[in-house]
């Protein structure tokens, strides 16, 4: 190295700092071997902003702007260290650059499953995953809480800490908002505000601004989830009695190809399946074959044919008796109520006005 390099790099003249990282939140501009010279220019673009540290204490914190290092512009260094000299010697203080811009797209979510009350489900297990919005906005209590000394701090270096602090708060609040498990589905954009507005304090400690939680998916057990579908299927069906076909038939398709006990499942199913069947069928052809006609007279009667006791017949089957033959004027004929039996035409003198008598014995 020639002298006119050494000299060079004894006095800088413009202190800034391009990122091209898109990670890095802090970076240190490099000092070792080097010293700031009194009227150097500072650039601090936006979304940048300048912590100055004088022997490990923060100095002065500088917005978006370019700065000449004097006493005019930045009174605060006439604090700093070898300024005894005029104000004409270099001096020695380390500048750190602030990345303020929003970082985006980070990732979070449950490890394991958190339990959480429910209005419906009493007590349920769930995950929750989605993504989350930061941005530096108190530089001095940054530095102070998450970056010390590190020259080169990236977004990895805090990123498991903030997503454990989002996934803890994330179950009480869940369990403030009292949203059923059934209706967040509906309502994530909602409840994404409502997380952000409610753990957002929390990130205000290390000077940080939470400025968006988005979740993405938010799921239920695979044991929960079946019996949502069991319960959804059931509903569609509309009452008990569907909901048991849809069930049988359910059964019987898929026993087929199965084990031996999946078969005997399935002749079960199919038996009660044929056997619904039937009594839809029984209930069909009852309710399609209307009930024999009302009798005026309810009265049943014995009849002697033959020199035995038939019935007792009511009177449609006395008159297809006596139609047929079977029955004559001198039938006898006994019913409840009478002290002896009698002959048919004292009983049904009517029945018989229009029946010939028997043929004389030849």
């Amino acid at each position: 190295m020639g002298l006119f390099d050494w000299l060079s790099g004894q006095f800088i003249d413009v202190i800034e700092w391009m990122d091209d990282s898109h990670d890095t939140m802090v970076y240190r501009f490099p000092r070792e071997g080097n010293e700031i010279k009194y009227g150097a220019k500072l650039t601090v673009r936006e979304s940048q902003v300048a912590v100055f540290v004088n022997e490990g204490v923060i100095a002065d914190v500088l917005g978006p702007g370019i700065y000449e290092l004097d006493t005019k512009n930045l009174p605060i260094m006439t604090n700093l260290e070898h300024w005894d000299h005029g104000f004409n010697s270099p001096f020695k203080a380390e500048v750190y650059f602030v990345n303020t811009k929003r970082f985006t797209n980070l990732k979070w979510g449950t490890k394991n499953p958190i339990m959480v009350r429910d209005p419906e489900f009493s007590m349920v297990r769930l995950r929750a995953f989605g993504t989350y919005e930061i941005r530096v906005t108190d530089a001095a209590q940054f530095m102070k809480e998450i970056v010390g000394t590190d020259g080169h701090f990236t977004i990895d270096e805090i990123d498991d800490q903030l997503k454990n602090l989002i996934v803890s708060k994330f179950t009480t609040v869940l369990g403030e908002s009292k949203i059923p498990i059934l209706e967040l589905a509906s309502n994530y954009e909602k409840f994404s505000d409502y997380v952000t507005e409610h753990i957002a304090p929390y990130f205000g400690e290390y000077g940080l601004q939470l400025t968006k939680v988005i979740i993405e998916n938010i799921s239920l057990p695979e044991n929960v989830e079946k019996a949502l579908d069991k319960r959804t299927s059931r509903e569609i069906t509309g009452n008990l009695d569907d909901n048991l076909k849809y069930q049988t038939g359910e059964a019987l398709g898929n026993s087929s190809g199965g084990s031996a006990m999946g078969d005997m499942i399935g002749m079960g199913a199919g038996i009660a399946l044929g056997q619904t069947m039937a009594d839809a069928f029984a209930k069909k052809e009852t309710k399609d074959t209307p009930p024999p006609l009302p009798t005026r007279d309810e009265r049943v009667y014995h009849v002697a044919l033959d020199n035995v006791s038939e019935g007792p017949y009511d009177m449609r089957t006395i008159k297809t008796l006596i139609s047929k033959g079977e029955m004559n004027r001198d039938t006898l004929v006994w019913s409840k109520g009478m002290s002896d039996w009698d002959k048919a035409k004292n009983i049904f003198p009517n029945l018989f006005e229009d029946t010939p008598p028997p043929l004389p014995k030849q």
